[in-house]
Order: C-alpha cells, then sequence, then structure tokens
C-alpha cells in the first residue's frame, strides 16, 4: 500500500504490522516531516518502533532519529546563498553535504511500546530525551 498522502499512512502502517513489520523507518521526505504527528500516533497505535531522519521527528515521538542537522544544513545554504550574492556563479561552487550527524533516542517512546534502549547506544546518543 502506497502512503503517498498523510491520510494513507495510519492504514499502511496497520497493513505493514499485520504482515509482520517489526518496526518502521520514516525517511527524509517533506511529506512525511509534515505529517510527523500522524506518523507517531499511528506507529504507536500500531505498536510499531520508529526510527526517523530528523531531531524533531524524535522530539515529536519517534523512538530514534539519526541524520544531519537541520541547523547545519541551513548553515551550509546560507554560506552558499552568501557566496551567490558576492558574486560567485553557482556553477562553480563546490557542492557539500552535511558532515555533523545527530543520534537522538526518544526514552518516553521506547518506555510507551515495552523497548529497552541499550546503554551501549544510549551512550552514544548526542541527545537523550527521558
Amino acid at each position: 500500500m502506497d502512503a503517498n498522502r498523510s491520510e494513507k499512512i495510519a492504514p499502511a502502517l496497520r497493513l505493514a504490522k499485520s504482515r509482520g513489520a517489526e518496526a518502521v523507518n520514516v525517511l527524509a521526505s517533506p511529506m512525511l516531516y509534515g505529517a510527523m504527528g500522524g506518523i507517531v500516533a499511528a506507529a504507536r497505535q500500531s505498536g510499531l518502533p520508529t526510527i526517523c531522519q530528523w531531531r524533531e521527528m524524535a522530539e515529536a515521538g519517534c523512538v530514534l532519529s539519526y541524520g544531519p542537522s537541520f541547523l547545519d544544513s541551513y548553515r551550509l545554504a546560507a554560506k552558499q546563498m552568501d557566496r551567490v550574492l558576492r558574486g560567485a556563479k553557482p556553477a562553480e561552487l563546490p557542492i557539500e553535504q552535511p558532515t555533523q550527524f545527530e543520534l537522538v533516542v526518544n526514552l518516553q517512546a521506547a518506555k510507551a511500546l515495552g523497548l529497552a534502549i541499550p546503554p551501549t547506544l544510549l551512550a552514544r546518543a548526542d541527545e537523550v530525551i527521558e
């Protein structure tokens, strides 16, 4: 089942659970980011732990997030825009990718699903939400 619209997310997660899914990896997507509240609620109702790409999604209730920092991405974009505004030709600018990635663990979400997070993972986390 495609979940290409926010109203299809909950039915897709229920179907995934009924077919044996044990967790959900929420990919980086503007549609999925915009639907994070619905995703978190539907995953929790389905009993599916979630790993997401953005810190904000862990703050919203995903069990884990691992991905580049939005703040760093905005800084990279601002740096590139500054170069263009100062006369640099966009085609001559180097392609830049994020270099900082954050691991955020949401213990509240894990406990709500009856999950125990290993201490070794907690030790590696950049942030633990309790």
